[in-house]
C-alpha cells in the first residue's frame, strides 16, 4: 500500500470512527438504520473492513490455532486452560457472534442500503464489496453455528427478534448473493461512485473485488463436498467461470493505515506486541508453539518452520509444549518454548490478510481433484505445488523458489504431489500448514470436514472428542430465547455442521 493511500485511509478510518452508526448489535433498537445521523457508504464500509479484519486476525485465528492444535501454553502461564480442556459453553468466543452482527453485519448492511435520494450518484460498488464481505463472513457464523439470523437479520428496530434460518438454505443464499456481486462488480453504471481509498482491502479496484467473490464463493462449494450436490456445485462453478474474473491471484489484505500506536497496530502483530517499545505482550509471552506441530515441520524438513515459529530464547532450538494444563517447570516455560515467528509477526504496519493466495490454491486443486474444475491430475498437481510455493513466499522463506522446489522433491505423503495416495489428505494437511497463524480457523473447520490432518492430537484433559461447532452465547439466548435453536453442552461435540 503506497503512502498516499495510506493517508487517506487513515483519514476515512477517522472519519468512519467519529460519525459512523454505534456499534452494540444487531438488536439495538434506538436508531433507524435508513436514517442515520451522518454516514455515508465511503465512512461506514472501511469501519466495517477494519471490524472484519480484526476479529478474523484476532478471535478467530487464536481459536483456530488451538483447536487445529499448533499452539500451547507454557508451564509459567495458566492461561487458555479452556482450549485444553475443551470447555465450550455459550460464554466461549462468544465474541465472533457478537461482533459479526452488532458491528461488522450492522454497517455492512447500511451500505447495502444506501441510496442518493437525487439519484445522481449509483453505489452498486459499495453494495457489491458488502455482499462479498457479509458473504464471507456469514460463511463462518454458519460453519461455526449451524442455523444463524439471516433473512431476518440487521433490521434493527423493524425486527429485534429475527428468526433464525435453516444453515444450508443460508449456504445457498450466500452462494447466489456472492454470484450477484461478482456480476455487479465487473459490471458497474457509469455513474456508480469508485470507492477508492475508503475501501481499504481492494482500494477500490473491482476486478479484484470480482475475483475475490468468485474465491469465497469456490470455498463454500468446496465446502459442499460431502452433500451429494455435485451438479449443483458444477453449476456454480460454470457461473465463476462464466463471468471470467477468476481467482485472487494474491493475498487479499486489509490496511487502514495501521501505525504504532495504542489501538492502531496490525491487529495480529498488536495482540503479541505492545505499542512503542515492541515488547511482548502478555499474550506474546504465554503463546507457543505445540509439541506436535514443531515435531511435524522438523521431520518434513520443511523451512516454513523457522519462519511461522521462532527459536526459544533459551538454548534456540525449536520446542514446543503439548496442550494441557499443567506442565513440568523445567524446559517448558515460555523462555525455553518456540513462540509465534517473524514471518507472521513481521511489522506494526504489516497488512492484515483476510483470505490468502496459499488458500485460494488449494481450493482449487481439491476443486480439480474432486472433478468440479476440469484439468484432471496435471492440473491439479500444478495448483497445490503453486500453492506451497505462494506459502514460501508469504512467509518469506529465503531463496522461496528453491526451497519450495526442494521441499517438494522429499518423496513424501502429504508433500509430493506424486508420493501422495490422497490427494485431498495432502491437500489439507498443506493447508494446516499454511494457514498456520493466518487463517487458523479455517484449520478446524477443514479439520471437521475432512478428518485432516490425520494424526492431529486431542489434548489429555479434552475428554477424547475435539469440538465440531460453537454454541450460541448467552447474550443472544436472552435477547432472543423464542427464535434460538435449543442447544445442549454436547451439541458442541456432537452437533455437526450440515456440510459434514
Amino acid at each position: 500500500m503506497n503512502t498516499i493511500k495510506i493517508i487517506k485511509s487513515c483519514v476515512v478510518l477517522l472519519l468512519a470512527t467519529l460519525t459512523t452508526a454505534s456499534c452494540s448489535d444487531y438488536l439495538d433498537v434506538n436508531e433507524n438504520p435508513n436514517n442515520p445521523a451522518i454516514s455515508t457508504p465511503s465512512l461506514t464500509l472501511p469501519v466495517a473492513q477494519r471490524d472484519l479484519a480484526a476479529l478474523n486476525a484476532r478471535s478467530m485465528t487464536y481459536l483456530g490455532q488451538y483447536f487445529a492444535y499448533n499452539w500451547a501454553t507454557p508451564s509459567n502461564w495458566s492461561a487458555n486452560q479452556e482450549f485444553s480442556r475443551y470447555e465450550v459453553n455459550s460464554g466461549f468466543y462468544a465474541t465472533i457472534f457478537e461482533t459479526s452482527y452488532g458491528t461488522i453485519f450492522k454497517n455492512l448492511t447500511y451500505v447495502e442500503n444506501y441510496e442518493d435520494k437525487s439519484g445522481a450518484v449509483d453505489y452498486s460498488a459499495y453494495k457489491a464489496i458488502s455482499a462479498t464481505l457479509k458473504g464471507f463472513q456469514y460463511q463462518y457464523l454458519v460453519d461455526l453455528y449451524g442455523d444463524v439470523p439471516y433473512s431476518e437479520a440487521n433490521q434493527r428496530s423493524a425486527n429485534i427478534t429475527p428468526k433464525y434460518d435453516d444453515a444450508q438454505e443460508i449456504y445457498k443464499a450466500v452462494i447466489s448473493s456472492l454470484t450477484s456481486a461478482a456480476t455487479t462488480a465487473l459490471n458497474l453504471p457509469t455513474n456508480a461512485e469508485n470507492p477508492g481509498t475508503a475501501d481499504i482491502i481492494n482500494g477500490g479496484d473491482m476486478t479484484e473485488w470480482a475475483k475475490f467473490a468468485n474465491t469465497v464463493k469456490l470455498r463454500l462449494l468446496v465446502r459442499l463436498s460431502n452433500t451429494n450436490q455435485d451438479a449443483y456445485i458444477k453449476a456454480q462453478i460454470a457461473l465463476i467461470e462464466a463471468n471470467g474474473a477468476g481467482y485472487i491471484t494474491s493475498d487479499v489484505t486489509a490496511n487502514p493505515g495501521y501505525s504504532d500506536n495504542v489501538d492502531k497496530q496490525s491487529p495480529f502483530y498488536g495482540y503479541f506486541r505492545n505499542p512503542s517499545t515492541g515488547t511482548e505482550t502478555d499474550r506474546g509471552d504465554y503463546t507457543v508453539a505445540s509439541d506436535y506441530t514443531i515435531n511435524y515441520l522438523t521431520t518434513t524438513n520443511d523451512p516454513r518452520r523457522n519462519r511461522i515459529y521462532a527459536p526459544a530464547q533459551t538454548g534456540g532450538a525449536f520446542k514446543g509444549a503439548p496442550q494441557v494444563t499443567t506442565l513440568p517447570g523445567v524446559g517448558f516455560t515460555s523462555k525455553d518454548l518456540s513462540k509465534v515467528g517473524p514471518g507472521l509477526l513481521v511489522s506494526v504496519t504489516q497488512d492484515q490478510i483476510i483470505m490468502g493466495l496459499p488458500e485460494a490454491l488449494l481450493l482449487q486443486a481439491e476443486a480439480i481433484q474432486r472433478g468440479y474444475i476440469a484439468g484432471g491430475d496435471a492440473a491439479a498437481k500444478a495448483k497445490y505445488d503453486a500453492a506451497i510455493l505462494a506459502s514460501f513466499n508469504q512467509l518469506k522463506v529465503p531463496s522461496a523458489a528453491t526451497a519450495a522446489a526442494t521441499y517438494l522433491a522429499q518423496e513424501q505423503s502429504n508433500i509430493s504431489w506424486t508420493a501422495s495416495t490422497n490427494k485431498i489428505q495432502a491437500i489439507i494437511t498443506q493447508k494446516w500448514i499454511a494457514l498456520n497463524g493466518i487463517s487458523s480457523i479455517e484449520l478446524w473447520i477443514e479439520k471437521t470436514r475432512t478428518g485432516f490432518p490425520a494424526g492431529l492430537p486431542i489434548p489429555a484433559e479434552g475428554g477424547g472428542t475435539r469440538p465440531v461447532r460453537l454454541l450460541y452465547p448467552s447474550s443472544e439466548i436472552s435477547r432472543n430465547s423464542e427464535n434460538v435453536p435449543p442447544q445442549t453442552a454436547q451439541d458442541a461435540f456432537t452437533a455437526n455442521p450440515f456440510w459434514k
